[in-house]
């Protein structure tokens, strides 16, 4: 057998003493039960501990689930991390023998060290030659002799399961006391502390009921907070405090048993206001902001219908909506919010207010005031301001029947209220419809944080009526006098509120004297307008010729109609247009050619006085012509030179304007319009060139520079061109009153035709009267009898037989004046015959017989004084043969200006003025074909009626 292959000793082990192994045993064993009772109290500790740091802390506050799970989880660690712990440390970590020896060499080290040396000698392996083993187990003997007078349990390290005996059965007792004697709070806690996320509130002896934990306040106001008790409260303090951050409490009064409301100044910065009342103890976030604002309103027009216009929205940056509101209108307002503000409600409510005092109303009553812009007439607000029941919303304000000119607030309609519909930032308000009366529309918002606004936003709205248009001719005088032949141009303006529909003048005429023909009436529509045209205007061109018009007066109005139904035709102040025959403008022409010889008279004697001053200035000599007083009187007399260079340059204008009257009316001879012409060439030359240069020295003998004898020689040359100018005046008016007495020669024949023309005119009529008559006749009735239509017209015959007499009268005296200054035979003949024929008294017996209805013997005398008129105006102006060429009339004195050449130039300008006239008839003509399709339908029952 090999060295390898020999058997190796066999290792000998001794027990322990039995004694020392059962004190080990035991020892191990009371270790054992102190440490796990020591954690299993310790983790029974921890859990009703916990509970109770909840119940107490509930009690104080409303302890938060964070605090709460953190106080569970301390707990029950002492079950889940303690006591494992705690077990492996001391049951776990000492099972052996020698574990326990070191634990026991802590209390007593001596016997420590030998019972773990005796424990390690125990196993060893050894021989029987190496080691006796009777010597080991006598050293074990003789420790377990030791360690049998020990008490092992001395050296259990701190054993502390009594004072958690002691801390479990205090926490059990205070946790069944706080369930047994406050079931409530404690089952509560109980539950807060078992499930501390779950929402369950805190008990409290104290019960607020539910409110907001985040409060939005305004910015810089006071506010208040309000708390109401639970029913089911256990206490009801008398108080209850508040504090807002760190400032300074507040307390507040528990007010009908019920509630609590603390005061807060304003606040501008958000903070935390914490609140006890009793045992509760409740908190609020308060955020300040500014209350919501209206950044911009907007009304939304909706005109009545027959208006015809389009919906308007309009910015209200003022608090009143007027001027573009009309009676019948409905209006909506729509607004927006300051910064984006969110909105959750709004109102609107409308107020009615009193109507303004119109103090154009009379005392005695409520007349309308002619202005057109005053309170309109109460027929007038039925016709244009009331609506039909179907165009009532259920916002119509209404307006009331009290007739006077303010309602009595006791009288208005309480205010009502409409909710808004609100999108967003924006709220828009339902339709009100507008009566005569005005109104209050007040808005109120409340934004999504339940923020008010402050006071609202009020919106006055004063709806007007639709008044009537008004309608304006210019651009023509008043009265204005024209030939058949002419043209009259005006221009018709008119204005309307709310759009107008179209505008054309109406005229009516009058014949003046009695006639069979019918007056002339008709109307014209000029421009059509439209809703939105609140001014309209035309040139309205007027021609009786075109229009078949005979010479009467015409009374022409403008007229404008707008839209409102059935008001009909506004008209203007009328013009007269005085339609003249030729006779009747040539003596026209006639006077006034005689004002403006008595004015060139006038004028005439003015530079006289100013020849005679200037004269007197010359003998004060040239040493005193410079002193100041001197200097005064010739700065006057240049002022008055200047006035009279002024007022011959009028006089020439309107020289000009009546040649140019004469030559449209044709019937002036030759001769007497180049005097005119001749005088109007010189009145131009001494208002243009010889006048001035009188002014012009009189202004150089004031020069402060000239010299005494220079001063002096301006005088002179002024006296010198002032004479000059006196004899020039002095021609002129010779050759004025030569031109005067041929117009008035030329007028004898137009005012006897005229004449005759009446007496035409008045036997016509009375034929006429006696033809409209059927079977009966007017003619052998007596007077009294008569019709009184036939009465009227006999008593207007009577009046016009009166006139045509007195003409007569006067032409016999005015031929007698005139016959004294020129001598001519032709106007002596006249005169001798008239005066033997005694005209007048036969002229004033056909006029009683006219009176008494003597018709056949008033025709008769009529006729022949018609004939003999006209005999006698033609031995004034004979007949031409019209084979006869006509020659001009000699008598011409200009230099420059012979009777053929004159001739030539009055017919050309003749044919201008014809061309003129013509051109003007056109225009009128080419009008009337333009606007024919806008005329009104003629009314069949107006004879004589003439719309287009």
């Amino acid at each position: 057998m090999s060295p390898d292959q020999a058997p190796k000793p066999q290792g000998h082990r001794a027990p322990l003493p039995d004694s020392l192994k059962r004190q080990l045993v035991s020892f191990r064993g009371r270790l054992w039960r102190v440490k796990v009772a020591e954690a299993i109290l310790a983790g029974f500790f921890g859990l009703f501990f916990s509970y109770l740091v909840v119940f107490g802390l509930d009690r104080v506050w409303n302890t938060p689930a964070t605090v709460r799970l953190g106080i569970l989880l301390g707990g029950t660690s002492l079950f889940i991390l303690f006591a494992p712990y705690w077990i492996h440390r001391w049951v776990f970590s000492h099972r052996r023998e020698a574990q326990l020896a070191r634990l026991i060499s802590r209390r007593f080290p001596r016997l420590g060290d030998r019972l773990l040396g005796v424990i390690e000698l125990q196993h060893q392996k050894e021989s029987k030659e190496s080691l006796s083993p009777e010597l080991r187990t006598a050293a074990m003997e003789a420790v377990a002799r030791q360690a049998k007078g020990r008490n092992f349990e001395r050296a259990l390290p701190n054993p502390r399961h009594r004072t958690w005996s002691l801390g479990v059965l205090a926490t059990v007792a205070m946790a069944a006391a706080a369930l047994l004697l406050v079931p409530k709070p404690g089952l509560n806690a109980l539950k807060r502390w078992l499930m501390p996320l779950s929402d369950t509130p805190r008990y409290t002896f104290t019960k607020i009921k539910s409110f907001d934990e985040s409060v939005i306040v305004p910015r810089d106001e006071p506010f208040a907070l309000s708390f109401t008790l639970s029913s089911d409260s256990d206490q009801r303090p008398g108080s209850g405090t508040a504090r807002f951050g760190i400032q300074e409490p507040i307390s507040a009064p528990l007010e009908n048993n019920l509630s609590y409301t603390f005061q807060f100044p304003g606040q501008s910065e958000p903070g935390r206001v914490a609140i006890n009342i009793g045992d509760a103890r409740v908190s609020v976030n308060v955020i300040p902001q500014t209350r919501p604002a209206i950044q911009s309103v907007r009304a939304r027009i909706s005109y009545p219908d027959y208006l015809q216009l389009q919906d308007k929205v309009k910015e209200l940056r003022v608090g009143t909506l007027s001027g573009d509101v009309v009676v019948g209108s409905k209006v909506s307002l729509e607004a927006n919010t300051l910064e984006g503000r969110e909105l959750k409600s709004g109102t609107l409510t409308v107020r009615h207010l009193p109507k303004p005092i119109d103090r154009d109303l009379f005392d005695d009553g409520f007349e309308l005031s002619p202005d057109p812009g005053k309170t309109p007439d109460p027929e007038e607000k039925s016709e244009g301001g009331d609506l039909k029941d179907g165009d009532l919303s259920p916002l119509q304000a209404d307006a009331g029947d009290d007739p006077s000119p303010q309602q009595s607030e006791d009288n208005l309609s309480p205010p009502e209220t409409y909710p808004l519909r609100i999108s967003g930032t924006r709220m828009f308000s339902p339709d009100v419809v507008l009566s005569d009366s005005p109104l209050e529309l007040q808005l109120n918002w409340r934004d999504a944080d339940g923020l008010k606004d402050v006071g609202g936003h009020r919106i006055r709205v004063e709806p007007l009526a639709d008044q009537k248009p008004l309608a304006y001719i210019q651009g023509i005088e008043r009265q204005t006098v024209i030939l058949a032949d002419d043209t009259v141009s005006f221009e018709i303006l008119a204005e309307d509120d709310y759009g107008a529909k179209h505008i054309g003048y109406e005229w009516t005429g009058e014949f003046t004297k009695p006639t069979d023909e019918t007056p002339s009436r008709g109307s014209h529509i000029l421009e059509v307008g439209g809703p939105n045209q609140r001014r309209l205007s035309g040139v309205a061109h007027f021609s009786p010729r075109t229009r078949n018009i005979p010479p009467q007066q015409l009374s022409v109005r403008a007229f404008v109609e707008d839209f409102f139904p059935e008001r009909g035709r506004v008209y203007s102040e009328p013009i007269i247009l005085h339609i003249l025959t030729k006779d009747e403008q040539a003596q026209l022409l006639k006077d006034k050619f005689d004002r403006i010889i008595g004015e060139l008279e006038d004028a005439a004697r003015r530079e006289q006085n100013n020849f005679d001053e200037n004269r007197r200035l010359e003998q004060e000599g040239a040493e005193n012509l410079q002193n100041e007083a001197n200097q005064e009187r010739l700065e006057q007399q240049e002022l008055n030179e200047a006035e009279n260079i002024e007022k011959m340059t009028e006089l020439s204008e309107r020289m000009e304007e009546l040649l140019g009257e004469a030559l449209k009316n044709g019937e002036v001879d030759s001769d007497t319009m180049q005097k005119m012409a001749e005088t109007m060439q010189r009145m131009q030359e001494l208002s243009q060139e010889d006048m001035p240069k009188v002014e012009q020295e009189l202004n150089e003998a004031q020069d402060p520079s000239s010299t005494p004898e220079q001063s002096q020689k301006d005088v002179q040359e002024a006296i010198e061109e002032q004479e000059k100018v006196l004899e020039k005046m002095r021609e002129t008016i010779d050759g004025a009153n030569e031109a005067n007495r041929n117009f008035e020669a030329s007028t004898f024949v137009n005012r006897l035709r005229r004449a005759a023309s009446e007496e035409d005119g008045i036997a016509n009529t009375l034929i006429a009267a006696i033809d409209d008559q059927g079977e009966t006749t007017i003619a052998g009735t007596p007077y009294d009898e008569l019709d009184p239509v036939d009465q009227r017209i006999l008593g207007e015959l009577s009046m016009q037989q009166r006139r045509t007499a007195s003409d007569v009268h006067w032409i016999y005296e005015d031929l007698g004046h005139f016959y004294a200054r020129t001598q001519k035979e032709e106007h002596k003949q006249i005169m001798e015959e008239m005066h033997e024929s005694n005209i007048n008294s036969h002229l004033d017996a056909t006029r009683e017989k006219i009176a008494s209805n003597r018709s056949f013997m008033a025709i008769h005398s009529a006729k022949k004084w018609a004939a003999q008129l006209r005999a006698w105006a033609d031995i004034l102006d004979p007949p031409q043969d019209p084979n006869q060429g006509g020659e001009g009339a000699g008598g011409g004195d200009n230099p420059g200006l012979d009777d053929n050449d004159f001739e030539f130039m009055l017919k050309v300008m003749k044919m201008i003025q014809n061309e003129q006239d013509i051109r003007a008839r056109t225009r009128a003509l080419e009008q009337l074909r333009r606007t024919l399709h806008l005329q009104d339908p003629p009314d069949p029952g107006s004879p004589g009626n003439a719309d287009d």
